[in-house]
């Protein structure tokens, strides 16, 4: 097969949908995948003419199987785009509430399972000189985010996304998006952050699901560029 293949976790709604949408503008198939969701990701796979992959990547065996039917179907792989993840809203003061089993739940699915797919994936990102986007967070790099475990495991992937780019170099580059705010039904739910965007980001909003695909699509594109955290918060961080 000679069409270019992207995996794309978490994308069947928000910014993973944009991203797929992206890259098959790009003219790549997309396998799409998600964790629940079944019936959209299967009207996404037959829409944008690629596949679609069910997968708890909480499971350490879902995770490998869903590597394993992505190559299965498809042959080949050049990107994987780490999106998938959870964020549940804790205050950070509020430290008995975010118990280990919260912590252990949000290092499985923002931090154990991209370097497990990224593992299971190398041989055949290998042979196609392909190309890894991890998706973290602006709180990856500032005291800042929906909980101090969140936080803290998209720190975590920020820096394995360094290590990463190292350890497969030249024939994969590692990259990762760290949004700020972006527009999705999860953060309609979020006045209070809207109000931060819409008033002390430079760009006066917080990002479209599109913005940060354009520039998932991007850092793909770039041949050369390797092991960057590209912050995109609106000029947030510069406040």
């Amino acid at each position: 097969m000679t069409s270019k293949v992207a995996l794309v976790t978490g994308s069947t709604s928000g910014i993973g949908a944009a991203i797929a949408r992206r890259l098959v503008k790009d003219g790549y198939i997309v396998a799409l995948h998600s964790a629940r969701s079944a019936e959209t990701g299967q009207a996404m796979a037959k829409e944008l003419n690629g596949s679609y992959h069910q997968a708890d990547l909480a499971d350490e065996a879902a995770t490998r199987a869903l590597a394993a039917s992505v190559l299965d179907r498809h042959g080949r792989l050049d990107v994987l785009v780490n999106n998938a993840g959870l964020s549940i809203r804790i205050p950070h003061a509020d430290l008995k509430a975010a118990t280990p089993a919260l912590w252990r739940q949000m290092l499985d699915v923002n931090l154990i399972s991209p370097f497990l797919l990224v593992a299971e994936a190398e041989a055949a990102l290998r042979q196609t000189k392909g190309s890894i986007v991890n998706i973290g967070t602006h709180a990856g790099a500032r005291p800042k985010g929906s909980s101090i475990p969140y936080a803290a495991s998209k720190a975590a992937l920020h820096h394995v996304t360094k290590l990463l780019a190292l350890a497969l170099a030249p024939d994969v580059r590692v990259n990762a998006v760290a949004p700020g705010l972006v527009e999705t039904p999860m953060t309609a739910n979020w006045p209070d952050l809207l109000e931060t965007w819409n008033t002390r980001a430079p760009m006066r909003r917080p990002a479209r699901p599109e913005d940060i695909a354009d520039l998932v699509a991007a850092l793909i594109a770039n041949d050369y560029v390797t092991g960057e955290i590209v912050i995109a918060d609106g000029g947030l961080n510069l406040t």
